[in-house]
């Protein structure tokens, strides 16, 4: 989601791996279907993450993984900036169900002290610390097209060009450019038990900005810009696959007809060998399994994902609750758009957005430690 769509606090991505596989195809009689490992990787039966033409699998098995967006778990406001309030993470792990997927903001400026300028790792040590202990899964997003809770930077068409191999230094936030973090995070984390897949951009886009706001409804989309984002994941994607060859990558798009992936172009940039998952992000639909028109929705981006091979994660599904909706009606609504999803071919589902601190007298997408929503994911977990 968009800092545009949400508060501050809610700006951000995830990411992370659970164990990983993809790129050199290979036939397993356990999964029906192709199931596909990253170039380099151990044999199949040594990876618990793997991905198919009909889904995810866990330990060999087929796997639809239910979860949440918890953007702010990095945060610590005695170390750095943070993304939101701070949560309790073994209260947080503790609360889902057996074998979650949890998304959340691996940004380099939660890795940056505020106060001393340096790299400090801790309150991400922590996270993947934490999602080990109650054996749950994570995708750590890397970083966000909008710049939120990172270094402010939106991401236009040169960063995706040659601008994410160049340092963006602002004190207390990036000491780096996006190469090296993205190097330095995976080599880190990339034996941690929790990480499922690796995000690179949450939501990209290589679009133009043509005033100081870059306001969305302004920007231009190239001509070359389907091109520009498959470079990108060709090149970035070999890069963090030489590092990681056992980890599952996934392409964090919003899916709905954005700059770079629209139409036809969603399945040309995911046809890249470095793009094991897709994705797709779903507001605004109460209700309704799948949204979209034949061109940029959901059933479209399904049969595309079986074309390619490759499964199709909803990353994000959030409706608004609070004072203009109940939590039980919002619970609902869910609950069937999910089950409508997983029937029509989708490999798992995680709802936007968990908070520690939710605005019940708000109309907000918050989802509390208390909220109904718990119920339907446990209920959708296989």
């Amino acid at each position: 989601m968009s800092s545009e769509e949400v508060r501050p606090r809610e700006r951000g991505a995830v990411r992370r791996r659970v164990a990983s596989a993809v790129a050199a195809v290979v036939t397993v009689a356990a999964v029906v279907g192709v199931f596909t490992m990253p170039a380099g990787a151990d044999s199949p039966e040594q990876v618990r993450v793997g991905a198919s033409s009909n889904g995810l699998t866990l330990d060999g098995q087929p796997w639809w993984p239910t979860g949440l967006n918890a953007y702010q778990l990095a945060t610590d406001w005695s170390v750095n900036f943070g993304c939101g309030a701070m949560v309790d993470l073994d209260a947080y792990f503790g609360s889902l169900p057996p074998n979650s997927v949890t998304r959340f903001n691996a940004f380099q400026a939660l890795a940056v002290n505020k106060f001393s300028g340096e790299m400090d790792f801790g309150p991400m040590d922590a996270v993947f610390d934490a999602a080990a202990r109650h054996n749950q899964f994570t995708i750590p997003v890397l970083s966000p097209q909008d710049s939120g809770c990172d270094d402010g930077q939106f991401k236009s068409r040169d960063w995706y060009t040659d601008d994410w191999k160049v340092a963006n230094l602002i004190p207390g936030r990036a000491t780096m450019s996006f190469q090296d973090w993205m190097h330095t995070a995976v080599d880190r984390w990339k034996n941690e038990p929790s990480v499922a897949a690796w995000e690179l951009v949450g939501e990209p886009e290589p679009s133009l900005c043509t005033d100081a706001a870059c306001n969305w409804w302004t920007r231009t989309c190239p001509s070359d810009s389907a091109q520009v984002l498959r470079q990108f994941f060709d090149t970035a994607g070999a890069e963090l696959r030489a590092i990681d060859p056992n980890t599952l990558i996934t392409a964090g798009y919003v899916g709905g007809g954005q700059c770079g992936t629209a139409g036809d172009d969603y399945q040309y940039v995911s046809e890249s060998d470095f793009v094991d998952v897709l994705q797709y992000h779903d507001y605004g639909a109460d209700g309704v399994p799948l949204p979209g028109d034949q061109w940029n929705g959901l059933a479209r981006r399904i049969e595309q994902a079986t074309t390619v091979g490759k499964p199709l994660l909803v990353a994000e599904t959030g409706e608004l609750a609070g004072s203009c909706e109940s939590l039980a009606t919002r619970a609902t609504n869910i609950e069937t758009k999910l089950t409508g999803q997983k029937s029509a071919g989708t490999a798992g589902a995680l709802l936007w957005a968990f908070v520690p601190d939710p605005r019940p007298n708000e109309c907000t997408m918050d989802i509390g430690p208390d909220d109904p929503l718990f119920d339907v994911i446990t209920s959708l977990a296989s």
